[in-house]
């Protein structure tokens, strides 16, 4: 197996040197999970760190929710390939002084999310840290070894559920005020896409990933995988009902703000031409695939410059 391309940002540009660096040693790096044939099955393995100060501010949300958030992070990669899911392994770290209820809550909220996905907590590692740090590995299985690459010219581009929650609770935070309830909840409990996953990956998907970064970084990062260009209108884009107060103090159009909000863990998917959506995932058509290179967003007639979350910048 190969790396699989990605697009463009400083965090990539990290993990293109380390494709270098590992030559044919790198697998499939690029991609949302490894995918480990064994016979006719295949299993899917990614991790995810969430890290205080990084991640989110322990003042703003419980134990539980911490640990619920990490995990449904880390799951929403299986949902990006279309896997099931068998478990989590959690590497823990704490601060000195954190008493035992602490881990017991964290891992409380680690167990709740992945227990509503059907998987356990299958072990992990526990240690001391300057801050709350939870590293989730998630091991899942699947039929199809669904990725990022394989979209093609004329395949439409959907997104499932709704953009832009989780930045308008984060952007509430960040100045002083309490997220109204339906954004909190976007960013203290997301909601991994598995059962959705599945579905589109047995009806037809070409491509798949989760919207981490938002879809104005990682609709990029699906163009490169396929070696295609990526065309979103904005204005078609499923928009969170908390969207329009926190877009406004932002100064940005509503469209706008969803778009380049990260954290939604939502699913971008390609699906060919002929699909017209269905009743059993709720999915909107906000773009196409054409031959060409790259991510492009247009709104309201005019192409704007986007680029989503970037952890080193």
């Amino acid at each position: 197996m190969t790396a699989t391309p990605l697009g463009s940002g400083a965090e990539f540009d990290r993990i293109r040197a380390i494709v270098a660096a590992l030559g044919p040693r790198a697998g499939s790096l690029g991609n949302d999970v490894a995918w480990v044939s064994l016979g006719a099955s295949h299993l899917a393995i990614s991790t995810d760190v969430s890290v205080e100060g990084v991640h989110f501010q322990r003042e703003w949300l419980s134990l539980e929710e911490i640990g619920w958030r990490a995990t449904a992070a880390a799951l929403s990669d299986l949902a990006a390939a279309g896997a099931s899911a068998i478990g989590v392994v959690v590497a823990l770290t704490l601060p000195a002084g954190e008493g035992v209820a602490t881990s017991t809550r964290l891992m409380q909220g680690v167990d709740g999310a992945v227990a509503s996905v059907g998987g356990t907590v299958l072990g992990g590692d526990l240690s001391r840290g300057e801050v709350i740090s939870l590293a989730v590995t998630v091991v899942g299985s699947g039929e199809r070894m669904l990725g990022r690459s394989g979209a093609g010219p004329g395949d439409g581009v959907w997104v499932t559920g709704q953009l832009g929650g989780a930045r308008a609770a984060l952007e509430a935070w960040t100045g002083g005020r309490e997220p109204v309830p339906n954004a909190r909840a976007r960013f203290a409990h997301p909601e991994p896409r598995l059962a959705w996953g599945r579905w589109l990956a047995a009806h037809g998907a070409t491509a798949m990933l989760d919207l981490s970064d938002g879809i104005a970084g990682d609709a990029g990062h699906l163009a490169a995988a396929g070696g295609v260009g990526v065309r979103v209108s904005l204005e078609l884009l499923p928009i969170h009902p908390a969207v329009a107060l926190e877009a406004g103090r932002a100064g940005e159009p509503p469209a706008v703000f969803a778009a380049r909000g990260g954290e939604d863990y939502e699913l971008l998917v390609t699906m060919p031409a002929a699909f017209a959506g269905c009743g059993e995932v709720p999915l909107t058509r906000v773009g196409w695939v054409v031959d060409g290179a790259g991510a492009a967003f247009e709104l309201a007639g005019r192409r704007l410059p986007l680029s989503g979350y970037n952890h080193f910048e």
